[in-house]
């Protein structure tokens, strides 16, 4: 029998930043991870503190990059990389009313320090109103993130690579198989609908796809473009473009529909030929008012769930992760905003 003080089940966001906040506090853990890329690994890794439809932002944006970035610096000192792509976003406007919204907006308290007043004209799309930078954005490199950790992870004797076997799980004894656990955390995404445990999580599935493109002629590759969707380079001259969001077609096979969308998108400011290469989909797991859920099991005191990172995984996972943490080992009460106890 091997005793641990946490089991993780699941290796997205949500499980990797939550290992991180145990490996950075000496806490004995396994995490499980059965293999299959989640919606996190497939993620365009956009870290961003605006909702670039309306220019605004949302609750904690700036403690959020803030600690992210700490959390990167930590997690760099023992994978010997920093994961985070300096590549800020430029938001394609519309029109003028765009444009004077943008300005507006970046005169507010809460915005300023994201919404950049100096406009750019960028070489190679279609920017007739130009763009507008949003400072402090950056992206992950997602592929490198998943692959540094899970090496580390691996070497340290902290990665079971096999699916959870929720039957084979005794709560009361504090024993799963071979393992014995002061407190187990289930980070499962859309998984969490087949926990008996926590199945009734009120998370709502959002399919995204994304295509990766082969453009014809160059753009700039030290930024992120926006107008409906993200375009960034990912290596080997190929382009991300995505992702979509949809709460109605959740088959787990692609949609032409959303293929479409996507080609549609892209020509309209990427003005050459291009040629879609990749296809892929995943499902996040979203809560209808936006905030993760994080909580214990209503009557086994050791069991926890942290879900519902929803479309800003990286941002949610990283801050929230510590939240967590705090709450088991330090009895420091969760925000109301986030506690699973909300939907009770």
């Amino acid at each position: 029998m091997k005793n641990v003080d946490y089991i993780v089940v699941g290796d997205g966001y949500a499980g990797l930043f939550l290992a991180h906040q145990l490996i950075k506090n000496n806490k004995s853990f396994v995490i499980f991870s059965e293999g299959r890329k989640s919606a996190s690994q497939i993620s365009a890794g956009i870290i961003n503190p605006v909702v670039l439809k309306k220019f605004t932002t949302f609750w904690k944006a700036q403690e959020q990059i803030d600690f992210l970035k700490t959390s990167l610096k930590e997690i760099e000192s023992y994978t010997g990389e920093n994961y985070l792509i300096n590549a800020p976003i430029h938001r394609i406007f519309h029109d003028e009313n765009e444009q004077n919204l943008w300005l507006k907006k970046s005169g507010n308290e809460e915005l300023s320090a994201f919404l950049d007043k100096k406009f750019d004209r960028l070489n190679g799309v279609k920017n007739d109103f130009q763009t507008g930078k949003v400072n402090q954005s950056a992206r992950l490199n997602v592929n490198g993130f998943f692959s540094g950790l899970f090496n580390y992870l691996e070497k340290n004797d902290h990665l079971v690579k096999e699916r959870f076997d929720y039957t084979k799980l005794n709560p009361s004894e504090s024993v799963y198989k071979d393992f014995s656990f002061k407190n187990i955390i289930f980070c499962e995404g859309m998984g969490v609908k087949d926990n008996p445990y926590f199945s009734e999580t009120a998370v709502i599935p959002n399919k995204g796809h994304h295509i990766k493109v082969k453009l014809s002629q160059p753009i700039p590759e030290d930024i992120t473009i926006k107008k409906k969707h993200f375009l960034f380079p990912t290596g080997n001259g190929l382009y991300f473009y995505g992702g979509t969001y949809d709460r109605d077609q959740l088959h787990h096979h692609i949609d032409d529909s959303a293929v479409t969308q996507l080609i549609n998108g892209l020509s309209e400011f990427y003005p050459y030929d291009f040629e879609v290469k990749e296809v892929h989909f995943g499902f996040r797991p979203t809560v209808k008012d936006r905030r993760p859920i994080i909580g214990r099991h209503e009557t086994l005191n050791n069991l926890y769930v942290f879900n519902g990172m929803g479309a800003r995984g990286i941002l949610n996972g990283c801050y929230f992760s510590r939240d967590l943490f705090n709450f088991i080992e330090n009895d420091i009460p969760l925000h109301e905003e986030v506690s699973s106890k909300r939907f009770q």
